[in-house]
């Protein structure tokens, strides 16, 4: 049962992408945490009476759980740690299963939690109405903790138009659990006696079909009034970089640019709606730094030429503006480039990525040479404040940045109206990540109510509007410029403005439930004591 709904939840994320199955992945790890354990006795029918879990063997059953789920959806892992962190295939296999073993905690407490609100005998009714909250609990410590929130369940049902726009109230949050309360239900119909249990069994799976058929919802295609360009750049990763191929990769670029920009704008007026007013380069493996005149030269000229304010991913090697921060300190930034030619603005990433753009406890890693050697020592930015581009303001954020809901709602709730995402999904290969990636930079847009414009390196480049829809796109793997539409807008969502209220509540609401059965229990052994 462990394994099955291990399975089952590798599934509803790309690149399997079933996402109908989320409604009943985990309804097997539920039931096998409550028939766990034979009492011993029979019963009528001459099966063996189960019980649930005790908590260490609902650990370890929810952890093997999660392990099994991470390797299945975070495999990539081994072939970037083995192509581009330069470790031998030993190593990275190694990587990948430390990753697994420490992230697979979070399902382990999961199921820790949950046995704890087991009542006593067989009274399975309090763990089952604390189950998805306590899954929101460590959802919430998942991002906050460890900062990997990669997969979070709601995003399985981002292209369900009417369920997903709960997240404009509690974020993915609400989602998922919506997600685990069908799941619990369709546990329970397994749990109740065997004469109650097609009734409860046909009611879940009903509720499922009506929530799933959300989906089929059309919503009305939303007006854009301005237009982006977004340059999908498709440099290799693993480039070899001499001064010769730095400036035809940067003059093919920038040629690029200004033929698509010409293209688009040719014999029309200024005020023609859909006419190119910005143009976005993504976080790129090229050694684009600000501050180098060989960079800074060629972009200026192309703001100039094609009289267009221009976002692009740079190495910053001195601190924004501000920052208060010592000048020998490299970032990755976003910089933004005015019609004028001048550079007038810049984000600095300020959620790095663990073994990408910095090692974490460099000491207890040391015998990975070829990992630190590779990995980058970028420094966090201080500020999530957009960047004003003439009369528009950015919310820029990097790559990673965008599977963290919290952090993303920050640039919209500062007036940001509308997202950029720039990322280099090369790391990535062929592998399932970017597809996920993608998801989860969508859910944002809906959270927030904002068109979003996702910049790649290799793809997934596309215009993105607020139902989380991508209105266009580009193929990946190719060197191309994409015209997207968007629109800005200055309205905020309840979730923008108060951020993720709804998970900390399900976490207050786990505690109580977890504090209450502690009660109850020492409750309970007093009058044991007191009959005795």
């Amino acid at each position: 049962m462990v394994i099955l709904s291990s399975l089952l939840q590798v599934l509803i994320f790309p690149l399997a992408g079933l996402y109908i199955l989320s409604w009943v992945a985990f309804a097997p790890l539920i039931v096998a945490l409550l028939r766990a354990r034979p009492v011993g006795a029979l019963e009528i029918a001459g099966t063996v009476n189960l019980q649930a879990a005790k908590p260490g063997q609902a650990f370890l059953l929810a952890y093997v759980s999660g392990i099994v789920w991470y390797a299945g959806t975070c495999y990539w892992i081994y072939n970037t740690m083995h192509e581009y962190g330069g470790l031998s295939t030993p190593l990275a296999l190694l990587a990948l299963f430390l990753f697994c073993l420490y992230l697979g905690l979070y399902h382990g407490l999961f199921g820790l939690l949950f046995s704890l609100t087991v009542g006593p005998g067989r009274d399975n009714r309090r763990a089952l109405v604390a189950a998805p909250f306590l899954w929101i609990a460590v959802e919430l410590a998942r991002t906050r903790v460890t900062g990997f929130p990669w997969n979070l369940l709601g995003t399985a049902q981002v292209d369900n138009i009417s369920l997903s726009r709960i997240t404009t109230w509690t974020g993915v949050y609400g989602v998922s659990f919506e997600i685990m309360l069908v799941n619990v239900a369709v546990a329970a119909s397994f749990l109740v006696p065997r004469k109650k249990r097609s009734t409860l069994l046909i009611a879940s799976l009903v509720a499922a079909s009506v929530l799933q058929a959300g989906r089929l919802v059309n919503a009305p295609a939303l007006p854009a009034d301005h237009a982006a360009l977004l340059v999908q750049e498709n440099i290799p990763v693993d480039a070899t970089w001499t001064r010769d191929t730095f400036e035809r990769t940067l003059r093919q670029l920038t040629d690029l640019t200004a033929k698509a920009v010409a293209a688009n704008s040719s014999g029309a007026p200024d005020s023609k709606p859909g006419k190119v007013d910005l143009i976005v380069w993504p976080e790129s493996p090229a050694p684009f730094f600000a501050s180098d005149p060989l960079f800074r030269g060629p972009v200026s000229e192309m703001a100039r030429e094609t009289h267009t304010w221009v976002v692009t991913g740079a190495i910053g090697s001195t601190p924004a503006l501000g920052s208060g921060r010592p000048a020998s300190q490299v970032f990755n930034s976003a910089a933004v480039v005015s019609p004028s030619g001048d550079w007038t603005a810049r984000y600095d990433k300020v959620h790095l990525v663990p073994f990408g753009e910095y090692l974490p406890f460099p000491r207890l890693f040391a015998f990975a040479g070829g990992l630190t050697k590779e990995v980058g020592e970028f420094q966090p930015g201080a500020s999530r404040a957009p960047l004003d581009a003439g009369s528009m303001r950015l919310g820029v954020f990097i790559c990673y940045e965008s599977v963290f809901p919290g952090e993303v709602r920050e640039f919209a709730n500062q007036g940001a109206q509308v997202l950029v995402n720039l990322s280099n999904d090369g790391w990535y290969g062929d592998s399932g990540a970017y597809a996920q990636h993608l998801n989860q930079t969508r859910m944002r847009a809906i959270e927030n109510d904002r068109w979003l414009l996702s910049a790649t390196n290799t793809g997934v480049t596309a215009s993105i509007d607020p139902y989380g829809r991508t209105v266009a796109r580009l193929p990946r793997k190719e060197r191309v410029a994409l015209v997207a539409p968007y629109a800005l807008t200055s309205v905020t969502t309840f979730y923008t403005r108060h951020g993720d209220w709804f998970c900390r509540l399900c976490a207050i609401i786990s505690a109580g439930a977890l504090l209450t059965r502690f009660g109850l229990r020492m409750k309970a052994g007093k009058k044991a004591k007191v009959s005795s």
